[in-house]
C-alpha cells in the first residue's frame, strides 16, 4: 500500500482552502472505530495538506486512513473525489481477473502474520526510551489505573515495557493497534527502522 498515503494527499490536494478546513472539522466529529483517538484539534486545524495526510496515517495506518478520508470526503458530498481515493483499494481486493473473470479464491487460508508489537517485541522493550509517553497515550482505554502504576513502577525502561507486554496477551487488534499509534507518536524514528528491518 505504498501509494496510499499519496492517494490520500491527492484528495486532500483536490480540495478549495475552505473545504479542507471543513474537512477537518467534520474529521473532529466523524465517528471512529473502537481504539482509534481523535487528532488534538489544536494539532488539526492548522495542518496544510502534506501534514495532514501524514497525520492521518500516522495515527490511523493507512488503510483505515484511506477509509475515513473517504468517509469524510461522502459526508461533505464530494462523492466522486472519495471513489477516485477508494477505487484503487477495490481494484486490488476485487479478486478480478482478465476480462473481468472472478478469480478463485485461494483453497489454503493465509495465516495472518504477527502484528507489528508482537514481532518488534524483543527490540521495543531494549529502544523505546519515551514508556512515560507511550502510557499515558493507552492510560485508560487500554491500562487501568493499577495497571499503568505497576509499570511506572519498574526502575529502568526494559523493565517498564516488559511489564507493559505482560498485558499484551489479553489484548485484542485494536488494543495492539493502538499500542502501535502511541509508539508512531512518541517513538516515530524507532517505528520507522523497525518497519524497515
Amino acid at each position: 500500500m505504498a501509494g496510499t498515503r499519496d492517494a490520500i494527499l491527492d484528495a486532500l490536494e483536490e480540495l478549495t482552502a475552505d473545504e479542507l478546513k471543513k474537512f477537518k472539522l467534520k474529521l473532529l466529529s466523524v465517528h471512529l472505530r473502537d481504539g482509534y483517538g481523535r487528532i488534538p484539534r489544536g494539532a488539526l486545524l492548522p495542518m496544510d495538506a502534506v501534514d495532514l495526510a501524514d497525520k492521518l496515517v500516522s495515527c490511523y495506518l493507512e488503510a483505515y486512513a484511506a477509509e475515513l478520508t473517504a468517509q469524510v470526503l461522502r459526508d461533505m458530498g464530494m462523492q466522486d473525489t472519495a471513489e477516485r481515493l477508494q477505487a484503487p483499494a477495490r481494484a486490488r481486493g476485487s479478486g478480478a481477473g482478465p476480462a473481468g473473470i472472478q478469480a478463485s479464491p485461494p483453497q489454503v487460508p493465509a495465516i495472518p502474520a504477527p502484528h507489528f508489537v508482537d514481532r518488534h517485541r524483543e527490540a521495543l522493550i531494549q529502544r523505546v526510551t519515551d514508556v512515560n509517553g507511550v502510557l499515558d497515550a493507552l492510560y485508560g482505554s487500554i491500562l487501568r489505573e493499577e495497571q499503568y502504576q505497576a509499570v511506572r513502577a519498574e526502575a529502568t525502561n526494559p523493565d517498564k515495557m516488559r511489564k507493559l507486554f505482560s498485558f499484551a496477551p489479553a489484548w485484542n487488534l485494536a488494543c495492539k493497534d493502538r499500542f502501535l499509534q502511541a509508539l508512531r507518536v512518541t517513538q516515530p524514528y524507532l517505528v520507522e527502522d523497525l518497519e524497515r528491518s
